[in-house]
């Protein structure tokens, strides 16, 4: 195929026609679909440019201009009338045949649209870009008896009867939006009603709809979507702005959610929930629709990721970050999804626990953001980059405070409400509304790869004075040869011998004395801005050798390497203010000793697990005093990508080998204190999703994950009794992944009574697709290959490809075999997927693209894989993209 164009930032120019309003008239059929539009146009400057609208795979019916040009994706219109004129265009589109469910598509009987961020021009031709926003009126008339439901965005202003068995609903948004904010959903659906009452005393129409007998699971998602809209009104005063509002969950959805103004459309997964088949992740990820870590060894935690892939933040608080307030271009997309992923883990740690909501969001940034930050496929924050792009927002908050980052805000929308902006204008509006200067920061949105920062500190006990030399260094990327320095803001404190954080009135820096103090009262924390390739910061009147905590709650997205020894590390485990940092301690220790003996296994060295690290993760078990959910991720070892995306020379068999190895010997050596914390946690309890009890759980299951790997006849009993007895599925689903760990008879056993007793409940045999697909026992690209093969698989299924296949790509060591057996499996699936759903395919494919941090056997496997893409005649742009980049570098 030939390359497709690649577009640039600077290739942005304002468009020639703007669109006031847009009326839609959809005729929904059963072979066909007619859709009529009728847009009111108006120059940008007069002049006699050609009006270029976007479509793909559209029939052409008629337009209200005699003189156009129609190619295989535009329709151009060279002869305009002068000043504001009406365009009328009609075509025709078969939804039924839409497998790449973007645009309008059938989905388990039911029409659904999917318009980001190119799917409206499969719809009708238009100008497809976010930068045109107006108001939408949209008319749809079907039979009755086929789609009792008709929804579209914004108020339903009338509905009514139509001959021939047929009904119509007239739906109008009085807001500006952008065509891929729009949305349509027909279908037999029925909903969960309630009332929201603002704070301005508007009533506000609550409905979620799903399939009839999908709507008793649909009670979390109602408290959750009123809980959102009450905590927008009280952090950001941010108030709905409609008269209804109304989700909808499908099965077939290439996204988390969609936040279309008015009418979010949710995958399934995020919307349904029951205790007997949710777990407490899938409670969390409804609360926040985000994926949130649960971890039974690696295993949970990959799983709960691969089933909220392409996770996104609560919708609702797209309503005004992303809807209101768009962006205006694609490379803006990080100010929208980055401020609303921002805003809703703020919400979600206001929800529970901040600490384990911060920990699990940086889990994220390590697992997804920095491997790509390091591979060919590495941009800045724009173009794309949700994850990072919420920690870019959150570095707002920590330079200004809550009560300067709201101000901020509040000045952003005041500026801009309905306009499409871009990164640079909320960076103005953070700036001006506090009067502040923030020197190199915006390179952060230009800049890609991750900052590598050393620190190193000296104490001088005569003049009282700690010293921190910091140096930073970004990697080259594609593109991006030569990096500047970054403005880096690290959170700090300074520990005493007792473990108490040091007062802190002032610090030395760039020839100058800072004040640090608060109200001329001094601080036990503070904030340094590093924006120099090499800088020093000295702060004085230290009484004795401080152990720095660097970095408190991760307040910038760098990689850290410091002089801290051991000991320090395993004081800051035990004694730091800084709960985040205390977790980050024992990952440092986690990573150095699971480093050194990989490098062992590695020389056929004997390998020796330092009973010091031992000691530290059983006085963390063992200490009362600490959220029990805390304690779960502080004892959950690095993942093995974690710790392979570390190395020079990437090593899935030496790492897998090395992480058994020590999860073995811990849970030998810490049996007794596993065994008690598994019988302290049970509960017979009903379900309650709380942060005490979803803590509770957390611990108790992954006391049991360590249990279950020492392949003792006893501890797989009590495994067996986990399973049985549970009451709820987090329990259920921790028991079977901890008895899934080892091959044999009582294995399979359990996994098929799983099966037998869920098959009808597809988002739960989801589930048991991943955790096989994830096995890290030999071969299991075999079984991976017979699941395919499964009734409950489909490939058509987007959730289904994530658990299967996305979970496969998700065991190292198996879809690395040194065989090249995991690589061929993907090749072959990307082929398929690439014909159904170019979309799927690309995400699937990207697994591919670090394939160079590997050895030579492994390479040449992986690139024969990436050539034969390649050379596939037909291959979608998507998966074009991914593979040629994979390959350019």
């Amino acid at each position: 195929m030939d390359a497709p164009k690649e577009i640039f930032l600077k290739d942005y120019k304002k468009p020639d026609y703007y669109f006031d309003t847009v009326d839609l008239k959809f005729s929904l059929g059963e072979e066909k679909t007619i859709v009529g539009s009728k847009i009111t146009v108006f120059p940008r400057v007069e002049g006699s440019s050609p009006l270029v609208l976007d479509g793909r795979d559209l029939k052409l019916l008629s337009v209200r201009e005699d003189d156009y040009h129609l190619d295989s994706r535009h329709l151009t219109l060279p002869s305009l009338p002068s000043g504001t004129f009406t365009l009328e265009i009609v075509t025709e589109i078969y939804p039924q045949k839409n497998t790449s469910l973007e645009g309008l598509y059938k989905t388990s009987g039911n029409f659904c649209t999917q318009c980001e961020a190119e799917g409206f021009r499969k719809i009708t031709f238009y100008q497809d870009r976010p930068d045109i926003m107006a108001k939408y009126r949209c008319y749809i008339e079907a039979d009755k008896s086929l789609y009792p439901v008709l929804l579209s965005n914004g108020n339903l202003m009338d509905q009514g009867e139509l001959e021939g068995g047929k009904h119509f609903s007239l739906w109008e948004d009085p807001f500006k939006k952008p065509c891929y904010l729009f949305a349509l959903v027909a279908g037999q659906l029925e909903s969960r009603d309630d009332i929201f009452v603002n704070r301005s005393g508007r009533k506000v129409s609550l409905r979620i709809w799903t399939p009839p007998q999908d709507v008793p699971k649909t009670a979390h998602a109602m408290y959750s979507l009123k809980a959102a809209m009450k905590w927008d009104e009280d952090v950001f005063g941010l108030e709905y702005d409609l008269d209804l509002f109304n989700i909808v969950a499908v099965p077939d959805f290439n996204m988390g959610a969609m936040e279309n103004k008015s009418l979010n459309i949710f995958n399934s997964k995020l919307v349904l929930a029951s205790p007997e088949t949710a777990s407490d992740a899938d409670y969390a990820a409804i609360l926040g629709v985000i994926g949130h870590e649960s971890h039974v060894s690696t295993v949970l935690i990959h799983i709960e990721i691969v089933l909220t892939f392409g996770c996104h933040s609560v919708q609702y608080f797209h309503n005004w970050t992303g809807n209101r307030v768009t962006c205006r271009d694609w490379f803006q997309l990080s100010l929208k999804e980055g401020l609303t992923v921002f805003r809703d883990q703020e919400f979600s740690s206001d929800m529970g626990s901040r600490t384990v909501k911060r920990i699990a969001d940086v889990m994220k940034l390590r697992n997804y953001q920095f491997p790509q930050d390091a591979g060919p496929m590495a941009h800045p924050v724009r173009p794309h980059s949700y994850i990072k792009g919420a920690e870019v927002v959150r570095m707002y908050k920590t330079l200004l405070g809550s009560q300067g980052f709201r101000k901020g805000m509040d000045l952003y929308f005041k500026r801009h409400d309905e306009q499409a902006v871009t990164c640079e204008d909320f960076f103005a509006a953070m700036r001006d509304a506090n009067d502040a200067e923030f020197a190199n920061f915006l390179l952060w949105y230009s800049q890609a790869g991750t900052p590598f920062v050393k620190v190193t500190s000296f104490y001088n006990p005569e003049a009282r004075t700690f010293s921190l030399k910091f140096s930073q260094e970004v990697p080259p990327t594609p593109g991006q040869p030569v990096k500047e320095p970054m403005f880096i803001p690290v959170a700090l404190g300074l520990l005493d011998s007792t473990g108490k954080d040091i007062p802190l009135s002032s610090v030395y820096h760039d020839g100058k004395l800072e004040s640090v103090a608060i109200n001329d009262k001094p601080v036990y924390g503070t904030v340094l801005r590093v924006t120099k390739k090499d800088e020093e910061f000295v702060f004085s009147d230290i009484p004795e050798r401080p152990i720095p905590s660097l970095l408190r709650g991760y307040s910038a997205p760098i990689r850290l390497e410091s002089d801290l020894a051991d000991s320090d590390l395993f004081f800051l485990l035990a004694h730091d203010s800084d709960e985040f940092n205390r977790w980050e301690a024992g990952q440092v220790l986690a990573r150095k000793l699971m480093l050194s003996l990989v490098a062992d296994i590695q020389q056929n060295k004997q390998l020796v697990l330092d009973p010091k690290f031992v000691h530290g993760l059983r006085s963390i078990l063992s200490d009362s005093s600490l959220d029990k959910e805390f304690v779960a991720k502080a004892i959950t070892l690095p993942g093995e990508g974690e710790i392979m995306d570390i190395m020079e020379v990437a090593d899935p068999d030496a790492v897998h080998a090395v992480r058994t190895l020590i999860r073995k010997q811990l849970a030998h050596e810490l049996k007794e204190e596993l065994l008690t914390t598994v019988k302290n946690n049970r509960s017979s309890e009903e379900y309650e999703f709380n942060h005490p009890s979803m803590a509770r759980r957390a611990l108790k299951n992954i006391a049991l994950a360590y249990l279950g790997s020492l392949e003792d006849a006893e501890l797989t009993e009590l495994a067996l009794h986990e399973y049985r007895s549970a009451t709820n599925m987090t329990d259920q689903f921790a028991a079977l992944a901890a008895l899934a760990q080892t091959p044999g008879k009582t294995r399979d056993d359990v996994l098929a009574d799983f099966y037998n007793k869920w098959q009808h409940d597809f988002l739960v045999v989801n589930k048991w697709f991943a955790l096989q697909a994830m096995s890290d026992i030999p071969g299991n690209v075999e079984n991976v290959r017979n699941l395919l093969n499964h009734p409950a698989f489909d490939l058509r299924n987007p959730n289904k490809v994530y658990s299967l296949i996305g979970g496969f790509c998700g065991s190292p060591v198996n879809f690395h075999a040194k065989d090249g057996s995991g690589y061929r499996f993907l090749g072959e699936i990307v082929l398929q997927l690439d014909k159904l759903n170019p979309q799927v395919a690309s995400r699937m494919v990207s697994a591919f693209s670090r394939w160079r941090r590997y050895d030579e056997t492994r390479q040449n496997h992986a690139k024969a894989q990436l050539e034969k893409i390649m050379s596939t005649n037909g291959l979608s742009e998507n998966v074009y993209e991914i593979a040629s980049k994979s390959l350019a570098v």
